[in-house]
This record gives C-alpha cells, structure tokens and sequence, in this order.
C-alpha cells in the first residue's frame, strides 16, 4: 500500500495538569485524554537468549528480523489517539495499528515479539544515549532514531541546544551501540520542517491557538506575527534545523552501519489530516503511516540512494 511522500510531525513535551485543562478547554471538551507519564518502553520482547550475535560485515540487510526504536514524542504516538498520550500502537516504526502500518509490520513476521519502542515524550537529543544504551542489551538488528525537535522548540532561540552538543550526543548513541551491539544496523530519520508546519497551521484558528498554549514557542509561538522580529527568530530556527540534520547526515556516513533518510522525512509536505488534530503539531495516524513508508522505503533500498 503506497501512501506515497508524505511525513511531517513533532512533539511539544513533557506537560502538566495546567496544560491538560488548557487544551480541553481550547479544544471545547471535543477530546478527553491524561497527562502522558514519565515513560516506561514498550518492550515485546525482554531477552535474546538464543539469538545469535553474527561479526558485522558491513553490509546493510534489507530484512531484519527485530527493531528497537529510539526518540521523542512522535515514535511513541503522543497525541496520535487521545488527548496528552503516549499510543504506542500508533507508532511508524514498532507499532500495530492496521492504519499504520508500522515499519515492523512491514519488515517483521510477528512484529509483537520482536520490537521494543523506547522514545520518550519531551525527549531531545541528550536523551538519546541512554535510549541506545537500553536498546543495545536486547542486540536488534535495526535502530530507528526519530529526533531533534525538541532541541529546537526551546522556550526561546538562546536556549535551542548547540549543534555542537547535538553532534556530541549523536556520536555518543552510535558509539554505544557499535560498541555494545556491533551487529545492529540504524536508521536515521532528518529533523521534520518546523517552518513548513508553521506556514500550514498559521492561518488555521484552532491550530494558533493551540499552539498559543507553549507548543514549540520558538517556531509556533505567535503564530500570526510577521513582523521583523518573529520573522527572525523562525529563520534561526529553521537554520538550526538544518545544522542537525547536517549532523545527523554526516555522523551517520562516517558510521559503518547507519543509514540517513537523506532529509526524506524534513523535505516532506505534510497536510493537514497528517498532523494531529488535538495539537496540530504531532502527526496523526496518516502522518504515522507516511513516516513508516518512508523508513520502509529507505531500510529495503539494496543500496544507498
């Protein structure tokens, strides 16, 4: 089933009750959800005795036979079925929602047993290490990585996380899972298109105002403005985008068995049934689903595009 080149989504964070409330409130009641907890994985499968440990080659397999999947707010499905949490069911990469269609329902012939998602709601890159570390004890055969928006939807542009920090973090994941797991291949998905999500939203009422409630200030907060100064602060953060993915891109090539989406996922023109309707910012079921093919597209190519 082909949905085709679409994928854009996001994720806003680790909310309280104020927030929660807030949002009913903007949304008039139409949702009810909880606040997403502090996130515990969702683990099919917790040993690997039995499965063997085979000595790279070098060579990228096009079928593994289990995925451990790694990020924020989008790979645990947050928003994606209810209000303010986690639906795990839902995510592109370990999910088994038949809407979906997950990655590991693409790849796996029982995806239930085989698959672990450890992405975590608010999550930035400086998580990431300790997300690969839990991943590398179960040795996967694949690694998806969905992150980076978060270090750019800071509470203001000074306090995005330095490219330099993010490559930091970056090297230290790969390096954990070579080290720990050498047998494990990664996928590498781009940081999604902030602006782009901006330019579709911002004439959209709901959307402003709920993105009015602290989602991404940096890029989305408010939203209507085009004046000088909020024309600049979107610009620095779109070229602080654009700085992750080019480290994303160029600590991955340099990495014996890693795999960049080539900027698939931010080069994507997302529309609106793709993004979630109780928060315009994570991707909805539609969204989940484009960002699957894509990874599916790019994990069974023979060979780098």
């Amino acid at each position: 089933m082909t949905v085709g080149e679409r994928v854009r989504s996001r994720r806003f964070g680790r909310r309280g009750a104020a927030l929660t409330a807030a949002l009913l409130l903007a949304l008039g009641g139409a949702a009810c959800g909880s606040e997403p907890e502090p996130a515990e994985e969702t683990d099919s499968r917790r040993t690997v005795e039995g499965r063997p440990s085979p000595t790279p080659t070098g060579d990228w397999d096009t079928e593994p036979e289990s995925i451990a999947a790694l990020g924020d707010s989008i790979t645990i499905g947050f928003d994606t079925c209810s209000l303010l949490a986690d639906c795990p069911e839902a995510s592109w990469s370990t999910g088994t929602s038949p809407e979906v269609e997950s990655l590991a329902e693409r790849l796996l012939a029982d995806p239930t047993d085989a698959t672990w998602n450890y992405a975590v709601a608010g999550s930035d890159m400086a998580d990431l290490p300790g997300q690969a570390a839990r991943a590398a004890t179960h040795r996967p055969d694949l690694v998806t990585v969905l992150i980076g928006a978060n270090d750019a939807c800071a509470r203001d542009v000074a306090a995005m996380t330095p490219t330099d920090d993010f490559r930091a973090d970056f090297e230290r994941s790969l390096r954990t899972l070579e080290h720990e797991s050498p047998d494990t291949q990664v996928y590498v998905a781009s940081v999604p298109d902030l602006k782009r999500l901006w330019s579709q939203g911002r004439d959209n009422a709901l959307a402003a105002r709920i993105w009015q409630l602290g989602i991404c200030p940096t890029m989305l907060g408010d939203p209507a403005a085009v004046d000088a100064a909020a024309t600049e602060r979107r610009e620095r953060v779109s070229a602080r985008v654009d700085a992750y993915n080019a480290v994303l891109e160029e600590v991955c090539d340099a990495a014996e068995r890693c795999r960049y989406d080539g900027g698939a996922v931010h080069a994507y023109r997302f529309t609106a049934d793709e993004v979630s309707g109780l928060d315009w910012f994570h991707p909805s079921r539609k969204g989940q689903a484009v960002l699957a093919e894509l990874a599916y597209e790019r994990v069974t190519a023979p060979r780098e595009p």
